[in-house]
C-alpha cells in the first residue's frame, strides 16, 4: 500500500498527463489508455487511484479550477492599488497562448457539463469564483475612487469573465487572429471605457 503522501504525488501527476493526455486527444476522444500512456504507466495502475476516467476527469477538472483561481486570486492579493489588481485579474484570466494545456481543457470541460452533474457544479463553481475576483477588485475601486464605473460591480463582473471567456477560447483554438496581448489590450480598452481602468 503506497503511503498517503506518495498516493498524493502519483495523483497529482496523473492529473497532469490527463491534461497533456486531453490536450494531445480531445477530452470526447480521450481514453484510460491515453492518460496511462500519458503517465508511462499500464491502465490497471491508475485504476489503482480511480475508479475509472470519468472519476480522474472529475478531479482533473477540480484541480484545475482550484490552480487556476488560486494563482490569480494570488497574484491580486500581492497588490495593493485596484488598478494593478484589475491588470493582474485580466492577465491572469487570459490563457499564456495556443498550448495553455489547462486552460483548454477547463473549456473543454464546459462541454462534458451537458452530461454529467459534477461537472456542471464545476463549471458553475469555476464562474462564480471569476465572478467574485472581479468583484472585489471592482468594489476596491469604487471605494477607494480609483473607479467610476457606470455599471453597477455585477454587471461589470460578468462582462470582464465573457470576455476573457470568449478571447480565451479563440487563443487556445488556435485563432491567429487572436493573440492574447490582442486580448488583453481589448479588455483594459474595455475597462477604460467602462469607468475601470487598469494599470500597466
Amino acid at each position: 500500500m503506497a503511503r498517503p503522501r506518495d498516493q498524493r504525488a502519483r495523483r497529482e501527476a496523473l492529473i497532469e498527463a490527463t491534461y497533456a493526455a486531453g490536450r494531445m486527444h480531445g477530452l470526447r476522444s480521450l481514453s484510460l489508455t491515453d492518460v496511462a500512456a500519458q503517465a508511462g504507466l499500464t491502465r490497471g495502475a491508475i485504476l489503482y487511484y480511480y475508479e475509472d476516467l470519468d472519476a480522474l476527469l472529475v478531479e482533473a477538472h477540480a484541480a484545475g479550477i482550484e490552480r487556476f483561481c488560486d494563482a490569480r486570486d494570488a497574484a491580486v492579493a500581492a497588490l495593493d492599488d485596484p488598478r494593478e489588481q484589475l491588470s493582474a485579474a485580466i492577465s491572469g484570466g487570459l490563457p499564456s497562448g495556443p498550448d495553455d494545456a489547462l486552460m483548454s481543457l477547463l473549456y473543454e470541460f464546459d462541454v462534458l457539463a451537458g452530461n454529467s452533474a459534477l461537472h456542471d457544479e464545476l463549471v458553475q463553481k469555476l464562474y462564480l469564483r471569476q465572478l467574485g475576483t472581479y468583484r472585489g477588485i471592482l468594489a476596491a475601486g469604487r471605494a477607494s475612487g480609483a473607479f467610476a464605473p457606470r455599471l453597477d460591480d455585477e454587471q461589470l463582473a460578468m462582462t470582464f469573465v465573457a470576455l476573457e471567456d470568449a478571447y480565451g477560447l479563440h487563443i487556445v483554438g488556435g485563432n491567429a487572429l487572436m493573440t492574447v496581448a490582442t486580448a488583453e489590450a481589448a479588455m483594459r480598452a474595455v475597462a477604460a471605457d467602462l469607468g475601470c481602468p487598469a494599470g500597466r
